[in-house]
C-alpha cells in the first residue's frame, strides 16, 4: 500500500512557505492506519521489544497500537507539567528558543529494550531529547521508527547513529 498517497499537503501552514504534511487523511482510513502500524513495527518484530515510547501527541497515536502489536508496554514522553509523578526532563532547541519533554523516572528499567515511535522526523530536536531521556534511564534503544521523514531538514544526523527507520521520505 502506498501510504504516501494518504498524506495531504497543506500549503502555508502553520506559516507562509511551509507545506504541512497532514496525516489525518491517513488516520481516517482504517486500512491505511493498520498498514502504517504494520510498517512501523516490521523491522523490530523479532527484536524482543520491552517498551514502545511515543512522544506527545501524535507519537501516542502510533506508539500505543505498535506496543500492542509487539506485545510490549507503552511509555509516553510528554510536554512539561503533564506527568503526575517523579519526572526526568530534557531540553531541545527550537527555531526561536528551547522546549522540553519529560518522562516518569520509573517508566523504563535499566536494560529495557526500547523502540521509539513518532509520526514525523523533521529537525530531530524532540527525538534527540527523547533519546537523551531513554539513555539517562539506561534503556537500550533498539531503534526509532517514523511514519514520515523530512530528510532535507537533516534530523537524522541529530540522532547519533541510532537505527532510524522511516516509511515515507520527502
Amino acid at each position: 500500500m502506498d501510504l504516501a498517497s494518504f498524506i495531504r499537503d497543506v500549503p502555508d501552514f502553520p506559516k507562509p512557505g511551509i507545506v504541512f504534511k497532514d496525516i489525518t487523511t491517513l488516520l481516517v482510513d482504517a486500512a491505511a492506519l493498520d498498514e502504517s502500524i504494520n510498517q512501523l513495527v516490521e523491522p523490530f518484530v523479532d527484536q524482543d521489544v520491552d517498551i514502545v515510547v511515543g512522544i506527545e501527541s501524535r507519537g501516542f497515536i502510533f506508539g500505543t497500537p505498535a506496543a500492542r502489536q509487539l506485545q510490549a508496554g507503552f511509555v509516553p514522553i510528554r510536554k512539561p507539567g503533564k506527568l503526575p509523578f517523579d519526572r526526568l526532563s530534557a531540553s531541545y532547541t527550537l527555531e526561536y528558543g528551547t522546549d522540553e519533554v519529560e518522562i516518569h523516572r520509573d517508566a523504563i528499567s535499566s536494560g529495557s529494550r526500547v523502540l521509539l515511535v513518532d509520526d514525523l522526523l523533521a529537525t530531530g530536536g524532540t527525538m534527540e531529547a527523547a533519546v537523551d531521556l531513554i539513555n539517562q534511564l539506561e534503556g537500550t534503544i533498539l531503534g526509532i521508527s517514523f511514519l514520515i521523514e523530512l530528510a532535507f531538514l537533516g534530523g537524522r544526523e541529530k540522532l547519533n547513529g541510532q537505527a532510524v527507520y522511516s516509511i515515507i521520505k520527502y
